[in-house]
């Protein structure tokens, strides 16, 4: 039947007469036009459209049945025939290798009919390895990185281009604002600086590696890294967005039977009942050619778990799917702070039914954190697919695919499999998660020994990790929510409620600045300088003209080390203020006292403190600075930040006024398991994160500025005093630690 036909049947003397309605020209050309946009337009779409073409609603639905069942069907036989394509190439190279007999034709003809009986009964599935091979001959791929020499040379060459352009607008920039100050009046600007066009996205899975940096780069090369680039212009052409839909489609489906399984796909591992992935049982339940390209090193991560999350799904799925929040970040960067570090919304491929989020699906991209810059940080271009399968069941499926790298200093090629969770509602308001994450990681430098044995585990980057902060991060939500002020948690110090969420968004923002300065993203490169590293310190320097933020250039430091201490040993010793004075050298000593503090969660470890040192008599402005601390724990680890504000902020922000513009240079703390079962002091011990990890990794992070000038450079005393300061504070700290007392 035409697709811009519509069929009415009718009865004239016992039989069916069938009469086709044909469509204006026009009404076809708006009708493919709308079908472009959105092949599945909602009721209120098809109402509209039928006012505009003088058509009846039930005529617009049936046009889009139909051209979406011819779409179909081209696409069918589009494989179909690439299909036997490939098989006829394959067969005719395997003969003219292997064949040396002339007898052996015949048999070979039989082993095609059959491959092509398999391949008839099987085109469905394979769609998207079809392509993989496809590219597969097109290009030579080589055998060891699984790209070609040429496209990772014309890559580097373009971001070549990219940075010289980036250096030049700073530099326009920078000479046009000198220029209109002489002027009195701003000059007239260039052209907008185009993105460069990027190839198609390979719809395969995996991502690409790119060389790490150089450790001993001399002190002389420490200066302020290349600006922040955009992300790279993709262009998604109309025959890839179907091949989108299908591979998002048959993630999900992969990831509701992971969830939904039970044994033998998973197995449980260690005393606290962690589950992995079988991957014998996976591989036969999924099978992939395209994993004969996999690397030797790679490395499978897998893992499963479960929790109940103190909110509803509906707003669950908001905050996994809206790119919008308060902090100007997404509300996902915003549910996951200590573990995503920068996440986009790169395009929107199909909105959800009936203005919902069921069958959204968007192109996304995300930076997952370590929290130690030892540890290098993971980076995915992947599609998020919302779906609502059941009344009050939702599933969030990604699945990653190549993309154009941006940030040169990755250290590791990731491939994120089908991950995501299942939301169940449940009766008393609370949802139960389900949540899988699947990941093939191939690292071209080695971990540090420190974390080895917990990123190795694949606990670091793991589904337990999720769960526990998600649990954590809800129930700080709901404490955002709560209107009424409680004289316990606010110390009478914070009049309103509206002072009291003020407070803790500043807060939040203060956490997710030090989160972020943990990784290398942005081209910020962290380095050990060479002679003054006695306590294994790495640095790194970013400036900054952000609201919110001090302008100018800073230095931020870091370094990790090993206690023989539980995590929540350690992470009790820094909340607690009394021993502050044992470990903060900036202090001089004092003694600091709890002003307020406002709980955001069951446990008493979460929480913000305002502190405020003992006075001065001889110097009075000493009071005019506090400390903002966040402290934070949950089975995945443990967080302490915090900042100095000056009494006006903190003024400002008790008032319950915007405090986007308090200015905060946040340093901190995490503690996180080893990893390493039945080591230290407290091997025994039922409290420790991670079940069986009895000894902790501690990093310790500080951000001094290095000029209020955005066009300074590093200095060798800035390097210098930032090391004495790290050094000290470790040394207190194993001191203090290892004290009887404590």
């Amino acid at each position: 039947m035409d697709s811009g036909d519509e069929q009415d049947v009718t009865e004239s003397k016992g039989k069916k007469k069938k009469r086709y309605h044909r469509h204006t020209p026009r009404q076809i050309q708006e009708l493919e036009a709308m079908f472009k946009i959105n092949p599945h337009p909602d009721e209120k779409q098809r109402m509209q459209l039928s006012r505009d073409l003088g058509l009846e609603p039930r005529q617009i639905k049936f046009w889009f049945q139909n051209r979406r069942t011819q779409m179909k069907a081209t696409y069918k036989k589009f494989f179909f025939f690439l299909s036997f394509f490939l098989v006829f190439v394959k067969k005719k190279i395997g003969f003219f290798f292997f064949n040396g007999k002339k007898s052996l034709p015949l048999v070979q003809t039989q082993h095609e009919r059959a491959d092509n009986c398999a391949l008839r009964s099987e085109n469905d599935k394979i769609r998207c390895e079809n392509i993989a091979m496809r590219e597969a001959l097109k290009n030579a791929i080589c055998p060891t990185c699984g790209s070609s020499q040429e496209a990772e040379d014309s890559y580097f060459d373009e971001q070549k281009l990219r940075m010289e352009n980036a250096r030049l607008k700073e530099e326009l920039d920078r000479v046009s604002t000198i220029t209109s100050k002489y002027l009195g009046r701003p000059i007239t600007q260039l052209p907008p600086i185009q993105p460069l066009s990027v190839s198609s996205l390979d719809l395969t899975v995996g991502g690409y590696g790119n060389p790490g940096f150089n450790p001993s780069l001399d002190i002389d090369q420490l200066g302020v890294g290349p600006p922040t680039m955009a992300f790279p212009f993709l262009t998604i052409s109309e025959i890839e967005r179907p091949m989108m839909v299908e591979l998002a489609t048959r993630s999900m489906e992969e990831l509701i039977r992971l969830a939904q399984a039970d044994e033998p796909l998973w197995t449980r591992i260690g005393t606290d009942g962690r589950q992995i992935l079988n991957l014998e049982t996976y591989e036969r339940i999924f099978p992939r050619p395209v994993q004969q390209f996999r690397s030797p090193d790679t490395r499978v991560e897998s893992s499963r778990d479960s929790g109940d999350v103190m909110m509803n799904s509906l707003a669950l799925v908001d905050m996994f799917m809206d790119p919008v929040s308060y902090l100007g970040q997404g509300k996902w960067m915003e549910l996951f702070p200590t573990i995503v570090s920068n996440a986009r919304t790169i395009e929107v491929l199909m909105h959800g039914m009936d203005g919902s989020r069921s069958g959204a699906l968007v192109l996304m991209y995300g930076e997952f954190l370590g929290l130690s810059p030892v540890v290098p940080l993971r980076e995915f271009c992947f599609l998020r697919y919302c779906q609502q399968i059941e009344q009050d069941l939702w599933v969030i499926s990604d699945i990653s695919i190549l993309y154009p790298k941006e940030n040169q200093f990755s250290s590791s090629t990731k491939c994120r499999l089908p991950s995501g969770c299942l939301i169940q509602d449940m009766p008393n308001g609370y949802s139960k998660v389900v949540w899988v994450e699947h990941m093939e990681i191939e690292e071209k430098n080695p971990i540090h020994q420190l974390y080895h044995d917990l990123v190795d585990s694949g606990i670091a980057f793991g589904a337990q990790r999720w769960i526990a902060t998600l649990q954590r991060m809800c129930e700080r939500i709901a404490c955002l929510m709560v209107t009424d002020n409680s004289p316990r948690d606010l110390g009478g110090v914070i009049p309103t409620a509206e002072g009291k969420r003020s407070m803790m968004r500043l807060s939040q923002r203060m956490v997710s600045n030090f989160c972020s300065t943990l990784g290398s993203s942005n081209g910020h490169r962290w380095t050990a300088p060479a002679g003054l590293n006695d306590v294994g310190i790495r640095v790194t320097v970013h400036k900054c003209s952000d609201s919110g933020q001090p302008n100018g250039v800073f230095l931020t430091a870091a370094t990790s080390i090993w206690l023989p201490f539980s995590p929540q040993a350690v992470f009790s010793f820094f909340r607690d203020e009394r021993s502050r004075v044992q470990w903060d050298v900036l202090s001089n000593g004092k003694a600091v006292q709890e002003v307020t503090r406002i709980a955001n969660g069951q446990h008493p470890g979460n929480c913000i403190s305002l502190l405020r040192a003992a006075m001065n008599p001889s110097n009075p402005n000493e009071g005019n600075m506090l400390i903002l601390q966040e402290s934070c724990t949950d089975p995945s680890g443990s967080l302490v930040v915090y900042a100095s504000v000056d009494l006006a902020s903190i003024n400002i922000a008790m008032s319950g006024e915007d405090p986007s513009y308090i200015p905060l240079l946040p340093s901190g703390f995490t503690v996180l398991p080893d990893g390493r079962p039945g080591t230290g002091s407290n091997a025994s011990s039922s409290s420790n994160p991670m079940g069986g990890s009895s000894g902790s990794v501690l990093t310790v992070a500080f951000q001094i500025m290095v000029s209020s000038l955005p066009s300074a450079k590093l200095n060798l005393e800035s390097v210098a005093t930032v090391n004495n300061i790290i050094g000290a504070t470790v040394q207190q700290i194993k001191a203090a630690l290892s004290s009887p007392g404590a």
